[in-house]
């Protein structure tokens, strides 16, 4: 679902990567740690075409979308990616069920399918009914960040910082559906997170350190 190749980038002349390689095949999950500043949210960027690397290729579900521009890219992205940011970003003056049923409109689904699906993940996920997204505890906002991403049956799940905002209870939750979503519908899953606890759940664990990918927690352990 993911091939990354040689990838360079710099941001206000630092070089955040170099030749970083990285592969995540579907059904699997890949957790990416590594201290503040290393760019790992630059490198979900470079992933979602929103940051162009000064070199290298980075394949989403067999496109190069460092070749992609304006509304192709823009498609690609809708049809093939999900997102899933620290705070959840939903429209607060929407409903749940309207916050997702958004991402399906926008990428050209019917409304009668796009409401549908929605109301389905929401019902799987248990988000409640409400009238706004501001109504939501922290964990059903997440939960519904999380059925956003998927509505529209993406080849590939971004998180960054999924759980950060979020107590400790709750985080273990949200875990356990995000973790879950690889498997249920075959898609890849990449995790950024601080969170060791949070990483150790992810079938791999990568270090973002000097540019490059490295094993990271028992995947360093083992030799990996």
């Amino acid at each position: 679902m993911l091939s990354i190749r040689e990838l360079d980038c710099e941001v206000a002349g630092r070089a955040l990567f170099d030749s970083l390689e990285l592969e995540l095949a579907s059904g699997t999950s890949l957790a990416i740690t590594g201290p503040s500043g290393s760019g790992k949210s630059t490198l979900l960027s470079c992933v979602m075409g929103l940051v162009r690397p000064a070199g290298g290729t980075v394949h989403v579900a067999g496109t190069d979308i460092t070749r992609l521009r304006g509304a192709a890219l823009a498609r690609h992205r809708s049809a093939r990616i999900g997102m899933v940011f620290q705070f959840g970003e939903l429209l607060p003056e929407l409903s749940p069920l309207d916050n997702v049923a958004l991402a399906a409109l926008l990428a050209g689904t019917d409304r009668h399918t796009a409401y549908a699906r929605a109301r389905e993940l929401l019902s799987e996920l248990g988000v409640p009914t409400a009238a706004s997204s501001e109504d939501l505890s922290g964990g059903e906002r997440q939960r519904t960040a999380v059925a956003r991403a998927l509505v529209n049956a993406p080849a590939l799940l971004l998180a960054d910082e999924p759980t950060g905002a979020l107590d400790a209870a709750t985080r273990e939750k949200v875990s356990d559906i995000l973790f879950a979503m690889p498997a249920r519908y075959r898609c890849g899953l990449l995790v950024v997170t601080h969170d060791p606890a949070v990483a150790e759940r992810a079938d791999r664990v990568l270090a973002l350190a000097d540019g490059v990918l490295v094993p990271a927690g028992r995947d360093a352990a083992a030799g990996r």
